[in-house]
């Protein structure tokens, strides 16, 4: 990995999901198999997931430190718990004192990439979303934070110099563009350059009626990810750290591209889950000869 690209840390969004036995992990794992050491062999971040729906637990952090440190360069972006984004006025103190105690772990061992905060498209540019964002910045702010706004509302010149003020991070995301939804960026407002690619499943992102996990069915071609290598190597330009996150998981779809991804930015063939080959098997294309 070259110097220019050595900051770049690519991955998926979780790393636990039942449709992806036999696609991502072995049909055969068994019971002692470990889906989180097994992908830090091939990734250098993950993104975790269940901080979104419930603070975690300081023993399971410490696992999670435990179970990534043969790969010395990895760590972990976590994403912040749902009640202080997505159930505003809900979450307590009692709430941020466990979320922060939960995490800590990972701040020690310096496995912290970045604490993303998400908010959902409903979340928009108002005076009130403002005072809002700037408390709860201010709750976390010892921490290397990066937001995540879907509203097209938010693509302001002055919001960007507002998070470069805060050192606070903005997150570059491809979604489905509807109207009013956030295009693609490639902003770099801190330290940390952060991007999420969730998909483009324009007939199920905001249905109310098909499964959660259908939001995220989509697999980029290598055209589509082209303009997102671009953006990638231009934010790298500009931030000290880079994270880039694959969130379309389903049937490990976000696994495939994350390490197409990578072998573009390392301009390097990347070593490919056996079960990943036999899933995508364009893969072959970057993974080393047999």
């Amino acid at each position: 990995m070259s110097e220019r690209t050595e900051h770049i840390r690519v991955g998926p969004a979780g790393w636990y999901y039942e449709d992806w036995k036999g696609r991502v992990y072995p049909e055969s794992a068994g019971r002692r198999f470990d889906p989180l050491a097994y992908l830090a062999e091939y990734f250098d971040t993950i993104e975790i997931n269940s901080t979104f729906y419930r603070p975690p637990a300081p023993h399971m952090a410490r696992s999670w430190v435990r179970r990534t440190e043969a790969n010395p360069r990895f760590k972990f972006t976590a994403k912040l718990y749902q009640r202080f984004t997505h159930e505003r006025g809900q979450a307590t103190a009692e709430d941020e004192t466990a979320y922060k105690k939960g995490i800590e772990p990972l701040v020690e061992a310096g496995k912290l990439g970045a604490l993303l905060i998400q908010f959902p498209w409903s979340f928009k540019n108002t005076e009130e979303s403002r005072h809002y964002l700037e408390s709860l910045l201010d709750r976390f702010a010892e921490y290397p934070l990066v937001v995540e706004v879907r509203h097209a509302s938010w693509n302001r010149e002055e919001v960007y110099r507002f998070l470069a003020a805060r050192g606070v991070g903005f997150c570059n995301i491809d979604q489905p563009v509807f109207r009013r939804s956030l295009g693609p960026t490639s902003r770099v407002t801190s330290r940390v350059g952060y991007v999420r690619l969730h998909g483009r499943n324009y007939e199920n992102w905001f249905s109310e009626t098909a499964a959660p996990s259908a939001r995220y069915d989509y697999l980029y071609s290598p055209e589509e990810l082209k303009p997102w290598i671009d953006n990638i190597r231009a934010i790298a330009e500009h931030a000290q750290e880079v994270y880039v996150i694959t969130n379309n998981h389903f049937q490990g779809k976000g696994v495939a591209n994350a390490l197409e991804i990578k072998a573009e930015i390392t301009g390097r063939k990347v070593s490919v889950p056996e079960p990943v080959l036999k899933t995508y098997p364009r893969l072959r294309a970057i993974a080393p000869a047999t």
